[in-house]
This record gives structure tokens, C-alpha cells and sequence, in this order.
């Protein structure tokens, strides 16, 4: 019974809490990668974000990314809510372990570890909520890969973030 009741006062403090456009949020996003996602509003229309991930198709690898968004607050309207599109230059790293990576359409073997480098561009969707601390996004990533060779990939997620 204990546990019901905090769950309905967890439930009920999360709908009474303000929507979020501002502060940090952290969650989780599913897709290429699969990992943690983390966002820190620093204007009211600018943002930082990163993740810690791992790839689960094109071989196993942890991915690590940071954005620099930019979110356009008024171009799309909704009834409840904000619904930004968002963009901006950012950075990745992957780096496979285990003696095989995926590059340029076709598996490679390798001795040891393999880490590579990119510029990223992360254009999306984010619905803020009013009145949860809550948001959830949709987002297509095209990357530039510049190191060790270059090579163009592209990344796609969805995700929700918890807001504190």
C-alpha cells in the first residue's frame, strides 16, 4: 500500500511541477544510439546536450556526443505545450573494441581498439509539456566522420528526458 501511495504522489508532484524550458533534463533515447541523454538550457532558445551511448547495429560501440541547439519555439504551433524544432552543429566519438567495426557500408577487422571522429548536425522535434517537467524528441543526424578517414553516417533517435 506504502508504495502505491508514493507512486501516485510521485505521479501527482510530476503534473504539478512546471513544464520545462529551462534547466537540466536527463533520460534515456532509443535508436541509433541507444543510450543517455542529457540537455542543459542555457537562453531561452538555446541548449547544450550530449549522451553516453552504445551502438547496437553496425557492431557494438560506445558513442559520446555534444550539441550546441538552437530551437526555433515559434514555428511550429500546438494547442498544450511547446513543440520546438531544433538544430545545430555538435560533435561524436565512437570507439569499437572486440576486432571488428563497421566502416563505409562494410565490416573491417582490426587488431586492438578503433575510435573515430565526426562533426555532427542534429535537426529535430521536442515536445515540452505544460505543466510536467517532462519532454520527449524526435531527431535525424546526418555526421561527417573526419577521423581517421572521412566518411558521412547518419543517426536517428527518440528519447524523453526527466526535467529537475
Amino acid at each position: 500500500m506504502k508504495k502505491k501511495l508514493l507512486f501516485v504522489a510521485l505521479v501527482a508532484l510530476a503534473f504539478t511541477t512546471k513544464g520545462q524550458g529551462s534547466g537540466f533534463g536527463a533520460g534515456i533515447m532509443l535508436g541509433s544510439p541507444t543510450g543517455l541523454s542529457a540537455k542543459y538550457w542555457i537562453s531561452g532558445d538555446r541548449a547544450i546536450d550530449g549522451g553516453l551511448a552504445w551502438g547496437v547495429w553496425r557492431g557494438s560501440y560506445i558513442h559520446l556526443h555534444a550539441d550546441y541547439l538552437f530551437h526555433n519555439m515559434e514555428l511550429l504551433k500546438v494547442a498544450k505545450g511547446k513543440l520546438p524544432l531544433y538544430y545545430g552543429p555538435g560533435l561524436r566519438m565512437r570507439s569499437w573494441s572486440g576486432g571488428r567495426y563497421w566502416h563505409k557500408g562494410e565490416w573491417r577487422d582490426y587488431d586492438g581498439s578503433y575510435v573515430d571522429l565526426g562533426v555532427r548536425f542534429p535537426v529535430g522535434l521536442a515536445y515540452l509539456f505544460d505543466g510536467a517537467p517532462v519532454d520527449v524528441f524526435v531527431e535525424l543526424v546526418p555526421t561527417l566522420d573526419l577521423i581517421p578517414a572521412t566518411s558521412f553516417d547518419l543517426d536517428a533517435a527518440i528519447g524523453a528526458r526527466y526535467w529537475f
